[in-house]
This record gives C-alpha cells, sequence and structure tokens, in this order.
C-alpha cells in the first residue's frame, strides 16, 4: 500500500517503521512544518491514510482524506465530540473510516478483562472502582481516549456508579498523570476496608499501537464504512 501519515511525530516514525516492515510504501508525511502540503492532489495515488496528529486537526484531515477518496484510520483521542458528524459524513459518501482509541492488542484484552471483572465485582459493594491513567507529557487531551474507552466498559456492567469523573471521587474516579516519555498505563483498582484488588496494562513502547496501526490500515482496504478494533480481532 501507498500510505500517507499525517502526523509525524513519534508515533508518526513509529507507524512509518512498521508498515515499511510490512513492505508497504510512506509516500506522503505531514506535519506542523509542511501542513500547506496537505491537499487534495497531494493525497493522490495514496491507498489509506494514518491519522495521529492532533485533537483540533483531526476534523479537516478526515474531510480532506473523504473528498480525495481516501480511506482513513484514525488514532488520535480528544476528537470525539465531532465523531457523529465525521460518522454521518463517511456513510453518506460511501467512504471508508477506522477509528479506535488504542490500537494494542493487549488493550483490547485488556478491555475484555476489566468488562468481566466489572461485572463480577458489581456484586461487593463494599469494593470501591477507581481507575489510573498515566501518559507521556505532550499528550493534550486527559484523560485518554483509551481510559475513557475503559470507563464505559466498567460502567456498562459496574452498576455502583454512574459516570466517571477526574474531578469528583464519588464517581468512577479516574486519577490522570503526565510523566516524562511513558507511553501508557492504564490501571483500575477495587479498594475495601480490608484489602485491594488491581488490573494493569502497563506498554513497554509505542511500537504495539504502531503494529496495530498499520493492520487496521491493511484491514480498511477495499471496505466501505465505519471499523473498528472489534471488527479487526474478529
Amino acid at each position: 500500500m501507498n500510505i500517507a501519515l499525517l502526523g509525524y511525530g513519534k508515533m508518526g516514525k513509529e507507524i512509518e517503521q512498521a508498515a515499511l516492515s510490512r513492505n508497504h510504501q510512506v509516500v506522503l508525511k505531514i506535519d506542523a512544518h509542511n501542513v500547506s502540503s496537505f491537499s487534495h492532489h497531494s493525497l493522490q495515488g495514496v491507498d489509506v491514510a494514518i491519522e495521529f496528529s492532533t485533537p483540533h486537526t483531526v476534523f479537516e484531515n478526515v474531510k480532506k482524506c473523504f473528498d480525495a477518496q481516501v480511506p482513513v484510520v484514525v488514532g488520535t483521542t480528544g476528537w470525539y465530540h465531532q465523531f457523529d458528524e465525521v460518522k454521518n459524513t463517511c456513510l453518506k459518501n460511501n467512504q471508508s473510516l477506522f477509528y479506535a482509541t488504542n490500537f494494542s492488542l493487549g488493550v483490547h484484552l485488556f478491555f475484555k478483562i476489566n468488562e468481566q471483572v466489572a461485572a463480577l465485582m458489581n456484586s461487593f459493594s463494599d469494593y470501591a472502582v477507581s481507575m489510573q491513567e498515566i501518559h507521556h507529557i505532550h499528550k493534550l487531551d486527559k484523560p485518554s481516549g483509551t481510559a475513557i474507552t475503559l470507563a464505559e466498559k466498567i460502567l456498562a456492567h459496574h452498576t455502583q456508579k454512574k459516570t466517571w469523573s477526574i474531578e469528583n471521587k464519588n464517581e468512577l474516579f479516574i486519577e490522570v498523570l503526565r510523566q516524562d516519555e511513558v507511553p501508557g498505563t492504564h490501571s483500575t483498582t477495587y479498594t475495601s476496608a480490608v484489602d485491594e484488588i488491581s488490573l494493569s496494562h502497563k506498554a513497554y513502547s509505542r511500537k504495539g499501537f504502531a503494529l496495530g496501526a498499520v493492520l487496521a490500515a491493511e484491514f480498511l482496504q477495499g471496505k466501505k464504512g465505519v471499523f473498528t478494533m472489534s471488527d479487526l480481532l474478529k
């Protein structure tokens, strides 16, 4: 495939290496220094775009891809207030969109494990559930998209909490930390007066996310519509 990278920071560079290792070509790389080069013309000959830019640039980037008939994989988070509009545009114009808050296989296994634990712990009101997420200091959105997805999956099975919050500890509280160059750590904890049960997923590098994004791009070829990691993992 000929791939366009929309966002060429540390994550973009990891995706480039993953793509090259799978015999794809990266024919366009866009970042803050050459954003004027991103146009309908520059997307000609591109088979798929992989979007890891910033929350405030996602909408326009995806729109340009759709206008050029280029499928797009979006890994940026923090833009989901515009998701319905993007989804409707995709479906209306018969385009292709793959989105995920996290492309790591391990994280999606972690999601499944947490759903099962939340359902089990729902019967034990002595345990209070809380979460923590840690990312590098460059991450703009908080909590992370992965933490939000994790929280929503827990809430679907754990009726003791109604919503998540980064401020109100009476809700499903998500502690947000930004430290050094941490790729991503997510933890769920159930605490009682006598003990504590914790589950965590710790990414050692960005390589797992990068590979997942390339696999998503491969999956999207020849398909129309809106897809997620659940579709890929099937």
